[in-house]
């Protein structure tokens, strides 16, 4: 028993220096996501998302990672949001 758990350990360290490997060969990629439109009177459920995306106030800026969980954040709230993509050097 304790050696298939052992095989399994080595592969699961194996599958996680390729995932850092394949990281550190293609810079990640960075989103800037600002707040241009106001909260006020909006459902409930967008401000949430808005607050998940770590803004605030109008014109508060937040950067996060190039991920299909944030993209699926901004496009639950795209009109009042602004997106800008940068790439981390």
């Amino acid at each position: 028993m304790a050696v298939k758990e052992t095989t399994s350990n080595k592969t699961q360290e194996k599958a996680r220096t390729k995932a850092e490997a394949q990281k550190a060969k293609s810079p990640e990629k960075q989103l800037k996501v600002k707040l241009v439109r106001s909260l006020i009177g909006r459902p409930k459920q967008q401000r949430e998302v808005v607050k998940g995306l770590g803004l605030r106030k109008i014109n508060s800026e937040a950067t996060r990672k190039d991920c299909p969980e944030i993209w699926g954040m901004i496009n639950k709230v795209p009109h009042l949001v602004e997106v800008e993509e940068l790439e981390k050097k």
